[in-house]
């Protein structure tokens, strides 16, 4: 069955995103003078020169305009989107993992690509849950109705939205291929850096242990970081990008995240901040006057609420810790 031009769409902003990749001439981050021309021309000379005459008979490659107006929608569904909204992407960007698995060259973002699928059928999952137990109109008894049980799983798990979810999803999930290559140090850099060793396991929900992972919007490496965070925590992208070698991108994650919970508190908050920036985290607590990752879930993009009870879920199948007894930061003795 062929599916519709549209699809490519979807595909655009990976295949512009993934030149670097193609071209080793190419810096791995575009400098500030990389514009939209520029990426637009890099993503149909790749398609052209790289796509399968299968791939180019089904698809053709987005004009200007189409090109335009998918950027500013995916833009805006990343930062405002709904759960329904993400579901929706289901079709496009199956058929946009599809495409990039046929390209060897770009398997570090076909593994970016799964991990997010991975989130839209989770999105699409809640979205359809909610609508075959919408409330119907409730029916007289015609007999006493007994008091209605306790919910179920109440305690450490129910203040963080979606864990229980998550925790059913991952729970026959296979441990990622390279996870145990990386971990015994990721572990003792963490410990190091006084965060708890099983947040190692951030590394399996941002980039499956793929320390060469990207993103179409510019984190890289193992703990996908974004560029002015990683040259914050003392990372260089140029003349090599640090955020690729293992040891010095765990070192900054661990140290983010360690600072994090310093200003936050809790686990929820500061993995919330470490995906949607902590000024977005400090801005919500303050306007609604919250104190915890549930009150202001609601209010966080939808990345944010679908990432914190993944990573949460992980850590309690790959090392049997629960968000509730995930200990705090340790102190770090003064260097120097």
């Amino acid at each position: 069955m062929n599916l519709p031009a549209f699809n490519i769409l979807r595909l655009a902003p990976l295949l512009a995103a993934v030149t670097a990749c193609a071209d080793p001439t190419t810096p791995t981050q575009p400098s500030s003078s990389t514009d939209a021309d520029e990426l637009y021309e890099r993503g149909q000379t790749l398609f052209e020169a790289y796509a399968p005459p299968e791939i180019k008979r089904r698809f053709a490659f987005p004009t200007r305009a189409e090109w335009d107006g998918f950027a500013a929608k995916l833009e805006k569904t990343r930062e405002t989107g709904s759960l329904a909204e993400l579901a929706a992407y289901e079709p496009e960007a199956k058929a946009a993992l599809a495409i990039l698995r046929t390209l060897p060259e770009y398997k570090d973002y076909a593994a970016w690509l799964a991990e997010r699928i991975d989130e839209i059928e989770v999105a699409k999952e809640i979205v359809e849950n909610a609508a075959a137990t919408a409330p119907v109109p409730p029916v007289p008894p015609s007999a006493p109705t007994p008091p209605a049980p306790p919910p179920a799983n109440v305690g450490a798990a129910s203040d963080v939205p979606l864990y229980d979810l998550w925790l059913d999803r991952m729970r026959d999930r296979p441990r990622p291929a390279r996870a145990d290559e990386f971990l015994p140090t990721l572990k003792k850099i963490f410990a190091a850096e006084g965060v708890p060793t099983e947040l190692a396991w951030l590394a399996e929900t941002e980039s499956m242990f793929n320390p060469s992972a990207r993103s179409p919007v510019g984190a890289s490496g193992l703990f996908q970081l974004m560029p002015a965070t990683a040259r914050a925590l003392g990372l260089s992208l140029f003349p090599s990008d640090t955020r690729n070698d293992p040891e010095k991108s765990a070192h900054a994650a661990a140290k983010l995240l360690h600072n994090l919970h310093d200003r936050f508190g809790t686990w929820p908050l500061a993995l919330a901040a470490y995906n949607a920036g902590e000024g977005r985290v400090g801005r919500m607590l303050k306007k609604q006057d919250a104190k915890t990752f549930s009150e202001i879930a609601a209010n966080l993009p939808t990345e944010t609420r679908l990432y914190v009870p993944r990573v949460l879920a992980t850590l309690t199948i790959r090392e049997g810790v629960t968000p509730s007894t995930l200990a705090a930061p340790t102190l770090l003795k003064p260097t120097g």
